[in-house]
């Protein structure tokens, strides 16, 4: 294994380039460094091998050890870090081919339905949301359940993204490309006061829509550290949901469930939620055990013997 010091060097030139071609290319922060830290540890496990001369099978090596000690979703983001790592080299002019393009995505994960809350819980749960700065962290939640923002869309919203007139919010998701969401009108009044009520940030330059109690843009661990007190308030009044997996994508989860379930065209529900392909979207277009049961009523009414 080559020391630390001469692993730098050598793959400082691709590593600088990756870093570039994603920022131009209009990843945000938090992927560069997640990409980057995938892309490190696969480097490392290249032993001194040149990068473009790395083969499909060294890819696979380096996943089957990541995956015994993470899961199948960690392996799949390996994966696609690693494939954007080559398609940046490619680009540049670095390497001639992707190894990691032959490379399969986990089946289970990429199978495996959407955990999301019924219409109702979503609603529930906004009961449980308390404390001093109730307001904003209502419209923070509703902006994800009702809205369908990722959470570093949230992150990202600024004051003049907020067209109160017209009821709209112009939301920067993945790739740089924006989205106009129309608000709901339950949602309006929340965002209102947000606004009405926002503390004054340290920098006059910030246009951040919510602002922290230091006064700097809410973090993204703020917001998830948000929604995570609600889910564990919410969860211990509903018994039946304690197993459930919630998050912040969870509630954006629901809210494409709810439209789809609510008869919304895909291609609309598609839109809204910022997709670049509607097969993400398909996945969202599961049946719940109630649309089942009424189904198989149908059929009782329709038979007879």
């Amino acid at each position: 294994m080559p020391l630390i010091t001469e692993f730098i060097e050598q793959y400082t030139e691709v590593m600088d380039a990756f870093i570039l071609w994603m920022k131009q290319a209009g990843y945000t922060e938090t992927t560069r460094k997640e990409y980057m830290r995938e892309v490190q540890s696969y480097l490392v496990s290249l032993d001194g091998r040149e990068v473009h001369k790395a083969t499909k099978m060294n890819v696979i090596s380096f996943l089957v050890g990541k995956q015994s000690t993470t899961g199948e979703h960690t392996r799949n983001r390996t994966l696609s870090a690693i494939r954007t790592f080559y398609a940046a080299l490619i680009d540049f002019e670095l390497a001639e081919r992707n190894p990691a393009n032959d490379v399969k995505k986990s089946k289970t994960e990429k199978n495996k339905k959407p955990v999301y809350l019924e219409e109702q819980d979503l609603a529930n749960a906004l009961q449980f949301i308390n404390g001093r700065y109730k307001e904003r962290n209502i419209a923070i939640f509703m902006l994800m359940g009702y809205c369908g923002l990722r959470v570093g869309e949230v992150h990202r919203l600024n004051l003049s993204h907020f067209r109160k007139l017209k009821g709209t919010l112009e939301v920067l998701g993945k790739g740089r490309k924006w989205n106009e969401i129309p608000v709901p009108e339950l949602l309006l009044p929340y965002l209102a006061k947000v606004e009405e009520e926002r503390i004054h940030p340290y920098s006059t330059r910030e246009e951040a829509f919510f602002v922290s109690q230091k006064k700097q843009r809410l973090s993204i661990r703020q917001i998830q550290k948000i929604a995570g007190l609600t889910f564990a308030s919410f969860k211990k009044h509903h018994p039946h949901l304690s197993d459930m997996d919630l998050s912040c994508h969870k509630l954006r989860h629901s809210f494409a469930t709810m439209l789809l379930n609510n008869g919304v065209d895909v291609r609309i529900v598609k839109e809204l939620m910022g997709h670049a392909s509607i097969e993400t979207t398909m996945i969202y277009t599961h049946v719940n055990d109630d649309q089942k049961k009424q189904a198989m009523a149908t059929m009782n009414r329709n038979v007879r013997f």
